[in-house]
């Protein structure tokens, strides 16, 4: 069965659907572009696209007929009415009002249907991966964990947290990244207490932390992953908080499984954090989900009140943040099944000492 199909089983909404995102295109086409338009019946799917990618998508797109655009209105106008149609969703989340006002004005004798029914479906089949997906972010995964391996030789005293961002990046490509999951984040000492932090100019020294949260694309879909590693000996409270968010994770990863609740999933890894005294130290979800893009649903949140999809994909990332002294985050994804999930990360989790 076709996506296409998988999309008309689960969305009923309309005659037809308009598909102008960037990567919802690719998840049904199966081909990369900065431009072209999607629209699918249930008995047919239509790719537009101009002249740059016409050559590559009659070679590459699956499971849509291919049309070179030359005058988008009036050929998407008439496979309208061969079709029959007589409204059109559109993506709610990614459709701009410029882009909807544009197509109302020509189409005035369709309907728009504007709500997040589209969105929400489309979300729905992207959350339960495929086989072809799986593999896909197995090989992004491998690429990065084979850089962040000769990575560890490059880190030592003196060099700066720019300084390995860049290293990181460039055996992410030479590995076979088609592009970074995100902005690589590499912090070291007292920078380590921010999330999200930006790699400055920071020199690494003696008895740090160097906390790095990176990934690979490979084929459209993303990898992710963090660790936490130290230049030199760890004092004791580096050691005591590195091993309660070390527990909390392994604990997560224990209770992930298809059915458990986002925000039960999340509770797991918190309370034991906040058992141990740095509940306020932990401020962020514990997960989200990833794949065609590095954040999409299913979430491991406090506010995530629904079940976790089997075949989804999600972060298991604890951490405490101690501001203007260090912090720790350890981060793998894993696979939901039935009865558990499958830890897509395999690099060890002990504190590395370089």
């Amino acid at each position: 069965m076709t996506r296409f199909e998988k999309l008309f089983e689960v969305f009923e909404g309309a005659d037809c659907v308009l598909i102008t995102s960037d990567i919802n295109r690719r998840y049904f086409t199966g081909m990369k572009s900065s431009a072209g338009v999607v629209i699918a019946f249930p008995e047919k799917a239509y790719l537009l696209i101009d002249f740059r990618y016409i050559e590559k998508a009659r070679a590459t797109v699956k499971d849509a007929e291919v049309i070179e655009m030359k005058k988008l209105y009036p050929q998407l106008m008439e496979l309208l009415k061969n079709h029959g149609a007589k409204n059109i969703a559109i993506e709610s989340e990614t459709m701009t009002v410029k882009e909807l006002h544009a197509y109302e004005h020509f189409f005035t004798e369709f309907e728009f249907i504007q709500n997040d029914s589209l969105s929400n479906a489309i979300a729905a089949l992207r959350m339960t991966k495929d086989a072809e997906e799986i593999e896909c972010i197995r090989k992004a995964q491998a690429i990065a964990e084979k850089a962040f391996y000769e990575l560890l030789g490059f880190i030592k005293v003196g060099v700066t947290e720019r300084e390995i961002a860049l290293e990181l990046n460039r055996l992410l490509y030479a590995y076979g990244a088609e592009d970074l999951s995100f902005d690589t984040i590499v912090l070291a000492g007292a920078n380590t207490s921010m999330p999200h932090g930006v790699p400055s100019d920071k020199k690494v020294e003696n008895g740090e932390f160097v906390l790095m949260d990176f990934g690979a694309v490979y084929n459209g879909y993303h990898s992710d992953m963090t660790r936490t590693v130290c230049v030199g000996e760890p004092d004791d409270e580096m050691k005591k908080v590195y091993d309660i968010v070390l527990n909390a994770q392994l604990a997560g990863i224990e209770a992930a499984k298809a059915g458990i609740m986002g925000s039960d999933l999340d509770k797991v890894s918190r309370d034991i954090i906040e058992q141990a005294g740095y509940g306020s130290c932990f401020g962020h979800s514990l997960g989200h989900g990833v794949g065609m893009e590095i954040h999409e649903k299913p979430n491991a949140s406090p506010n995530y009140k629904l079940p976790l999809n089997e075949g989804a994909v999600v972060t298991v990332e604890p951490g405490i943040y101690i501001a203007g002294k260090f912090g720790v985050r350890i981060e793998d994804f894993v696979i939901l099944t039935e009865n558990g999930c499958e830890n897509l990360t395999k690099t060890a989790k002990t504190l590395i000492s370089l």
